[in-house]
């Protein structure tokens, strides 16, 4: 246990947790340590090298185990990456020509020339069907023999891996920081946060959960353990039921309830009946999930509690034996007869779900007066409106067109699918929507934290705002949906890698070349394994053992504006069903040799989950500038259940890009713009001199030699800037 506890330590902070071992002289084992994560793209800090060195040496040779089974998986590098082509990105043949061969030497083989010839009878022969084609022709070890040593470069990944404290005191500020976070977790974070919880809970707690999914995980260590809950509506209780059956906490899926223990039961609907003794209106929250509660009801049994009269209710609304009018019902009603003034009295009470209306109220309003009604208000319940709902509402304010003029929407739900339409609502008055957005900003403003002198990494400005955890997914150096980044390198080289669980699976890894236009160009698969500037690795069509394509581009050849790398479900198991899959890309200098996977020169690594059968993890732009950079995507298409291929969702690929690239996020640029006018100082560190002092540091990664008091900010706690 303490083992993986260590490592969610690792994962989340860059933090090596204080070893826990006797002293000793174990300065060569600690740079044998440091040797080794070299390999993989990483590095022990200064800190971290002088008090290992300081310990036993046995004691190091533990700690460096541990650790470098977890930064390896961080980077990809816990598996073997083959690569069909034994020579790639050498050797790769024209793809027509690699058919023939693979035709020939079927009809060449004794033993499946008579099949191939009345295949070729009946008609055309499935590439499948041939015993060279889609199978590793040679092992991982041949495969490493015919490649040199990876030549080292300056521009190679280090990331550094920081002195941290004392295991249990990592942990409860691991714990603290996820449950109290004000933006929702992604799916990893919220499984690793359950487990902090159930570790944490007789520790401290942070003052206040904002997210109800993690109060949701927090309440199922709690009733664990027999603390207190947590609730304050029906659907918290709903919440906690899907967790202890380890279903959707989020409540976007059904949940199969398990059958629950008399005391969980007990428990449950004293919950229920608590939080509608004190609130009766909240039973209109029940039909929101009506199917959900009457499912839940039938493992709770309340009719044995005839004490709890509240509770029973809760279970009556439900199967609709009694009425509950809900709020969004009145609210409904107020905007059908056209009284505006009516639905924004109500919602006034309700602060968050103003917000989330100003749009159609705006658009409801036939009068300036009620314009201005509908504005001022929002205005006055500003003040009662969560930090990440501000920021969302702002987000969606700036890309609110106010001269008619049309444009796109996106739509991406919790599970990153994807889709875009056109923008068919009246535009906003534009002296109504500008007073909104200097309304919001001000409101952060306010609450925005002194940050003294503030020192900020050029690279992290144009990183967007984490509103959401479902924007971003689990891995090294992800950023969330809309984010750019840099990209520095000559060449450009994709994988993705996966293991089957129960059946044969296919995955294809495809790069879709765009114009300016969104037009396609060409693009890179098994269908087209050389094109101007790249290889595909091959085929590869099934992975008991675990198996691996790569694609490689030398940017300064590619002829196209945009490079839209995809990994397809051709056959077999998704993304969801596989024992494991994830994606990344490196860059190498263009002298570099070494293997088709090397550890130190990943940039970004990320698992691959979701319902779609088609993802899109980012995207590559080219600037005016003819320099690249990154566009975060994070998005799926719902794709066929099986044969999806890169020249069948070409134009649905290319829409969602466009929807993603011309939609105006909001960034940490828009953060640190209002911090100045609190800050101090203000820096844009030109990543040589730090400041003597404490700062506030904000930045894609931690620098060594910040002041021990800085606080630190980077992709791992970007969640840290929203406000409460």
């Amino acid at each position: 246990m303490s083992q993986r506890l260590e490592s969610l330590v690792v994962r989340h902070t860059f933090r090596l947790p204080a070893p826990d071992g006797p002293a000793g002289n174990g300065a060569a084992a600690a740079r044998q340590f440091d040797t080794a994560l070299m390999s993989a793209g990483f590095k022990l800090s200064a800190g971290s090298l002088e008090r290992l060195s300081g310990l036993s040496a046995r004691t190091v040779h533990d700690t460096a185990v541990r650790t470098l089974a977890t930064v390896r998986e961080l980077a990809g590098d816990h598996v073997r990456h083959n690569a069909y082509f034994i020579d790639f990105p050498a050797g790769v043949p024209d793809t027509v020509d690699f058919w023939v061969r693979c035709l020939g030497e079927a009809l060449a083989d004794d033993d499946t020339r008579e099949h191939t010839l009345a295949r070729l009878d009946a008609g055309p022969v499935d590439l499948l069907a041939l015993p060279r084609y889609g199978r590793y022709q040679h092992t991982y070890a041949e495969l490493l023999a015919a490649h040199d040593e990876l030549v080292a470069a300056a521009g190679d990944r280090l990331t550094v891996l920081h002195s941290g404290g004392a295991l249990e005191d990592e942990l409860t500020a691991l714990y603290l920081a996820l449950a109290g976070s004000t933006t929702p977790l992604g799916e990893e974070a919220l499984r690793d946060l359950g487990e902090l919880a159930g570790h944490c809970v007789h520790g401290p707690q942070p003052p206040a959960i904002p997210v109800r999914e993690n109060r949701a995980v927090v309440n199922r260590a709690r009733l664990d353990a027999g603390a207190d809950l947590l609730l304050d509506t029906v659907t918290d209780v709903l919440r906690l039921a899907c967790a202890l059956s380890d279903g959707d906490v989020t409540l976007a899926q059904p949940t199969r309830f398990r059958p629950f223990s008399r005391p969980v039961r007990r428990a449950l609907i004293a919950g229920l009946d608590a939080v509608v003794a004190a609130a009766p209106a909240k039973l209109g929250d029940v039909g929101a999930h009506r199917e959900m509660f009457k499912r839940l009801g039938e493992r709770l049994h309340p009719h044995e509690y005839p004490g709890r009269p509240h509770a029973a209710a809760v279970f009556a609304v439900a199967r609709g034996e009694r009425q509950a009018r809900s709020f969004d019902s009145r609210v409904e009603e107020a905007l059908g007869a056209g009284d505006v003034a009516a639905a924004v009295r109500l919602l006034s009470a309700a602060p968050g779900r103003l917000f989330r209306a100003l749009d159609r109220l705006l658009r409801a309003c036939a009068t300036e007066e009620q314009r201005g009604t509908v504005v001022a208000a929002a205005e006055a319940a500003a003040g009662q409106v969560s930090g990440r709902l501000l920021l969302s509402v702002r987000e969606h304010l700036q890309n609110r067109r106010t001269d008619g003029s049309g444009g796109r929407r996106v739509f991406v739900n919790r599970t990153g699918r994807g889709r875009v339409v056109a923008d068919v609502r009246p535009p906003l008055p534009p002296a109504g929507h500008g007073r909104l957005i200097a309304a919001l900003d001000a409101e952060v403003r306010r609450r925005l934290p002194d940050p003294g002198h503030l020192l900020v990494d050029p690279a992290v400005l144009d990183v967007a705002l984490p509103l959401s955890g479902n924007a971003t997914s689990a891995g090294l150096g992800v950023l969330p949906r809309g984010s750019l980044s840099p990209v520095d390198g000559e060449l450009l080289r994709f994988f993705v890698y996966w293991k089957q669980r129960e059946r044969r699976t296919d995955l294809d890894l495809s790069a879709l070349l765009l114009d300016a236009s969104y037009e396609t160009v060409s693009w890179l698969s098994y269908t087209s394994l050389t094109e101007i500037g790249g290889e595909h690795s091959g085929d590869v069509t099934d992975a008991p053992d675990g198996a691996s394509e790569f694609i490689n581009l030398r940017l300064d050849a590619v002829r196209a504006a945009f490079v839209v790398p995809q990994v397809d479900v051709y056959w077999g198991e998704g993304f969801e069903e596989v024992e494991e899959s994830f994606f990344g890309f490196m860059l190498r200098d263009g002298e570099q040799a070494g293997r088709p996977f090397e550890p130190r020169t990943v940039r970004m690594k990320s698992e691959l989950r979701g319902p779609g059968r088609v993802a899109l993890p980012l995207a590559f732009l080219r600037g005016e500038d003819g320099r690249w950079r990154a566009k975060w995507l994070h998005l799926h298409l719902a794709g066929r259940p099986a044969a999806n291929r890169v020249e069948e969702n070409r134009v649905s690929v290319a829409a969602l890009l466009r929807g993603v690239v011309e939609r105006d996020y909001l960034t940490v640029r828009h953060l640190t713009d209002l911090m100045r006018h609190r800050a101090a100082t203000v820096t844009l560190w030109d990543g040589v001199e730090l400041p003597a002092g404490p700062v506030t540091y904000i930045g894609l990664e931690r620098p060594e030699g910040l002041h021990p008091d800085s606080r630190v900010v980077t992709p791992g706690n970007l969640r840290d800037l929203i406000p409460v």
